[in-house]
């Protein structure tokens, strides 16, 4: 599925079953809230901390969808076409970082 087709899903589901989108602030914050239980679940399991029991049947990729689900949210309320937005963001890293990581001296192993 492209972004594009995503970015068409979620409004789909926005318009039939969530009855409208939130606010772009509270979809914004909705966006933290969900990036943090990402970041609680991976600090636990690949990180220094121990899981707790509650979050060891986590699904991981659902909580990135989570993300990806709240990302197109705000896209479609702004009107950013993320297919477009990510290929002017890849176009802009190729030519900004050619050398530079491969030159990192702390990327080396």
């Amino acid at each position: 599925m492209e972004i594009k087709e995503a970015q068409a899903k979620v409004d789909h589901w926005i318009q039939t079953i969530g009855v409208r989108y939130f606010n772009e602030l509270t979809n914004m914050a909705v966006l933290m809230e969900e990036v943090g239980e990402l970041a609680r679940i991976m600090a636990r399991r690949y990180g220094e901390q121990s899981e707790k029991e509650s979050d060891k049947n986590k699904d991981l990729g659902d909580e990135m969808a989570d993300i990806l689900f709240v990302l197109c949210c705000l896209a479609n309320q702004t009107g950013i076409d993320l297919d477009a937005a990510l290929e002017k963001n890849l176009a802009k890293k190729t030519e900004r970082d050619a050398t530079r990581h491969r030159d990192n001296p702390k990327l080396q192993a």
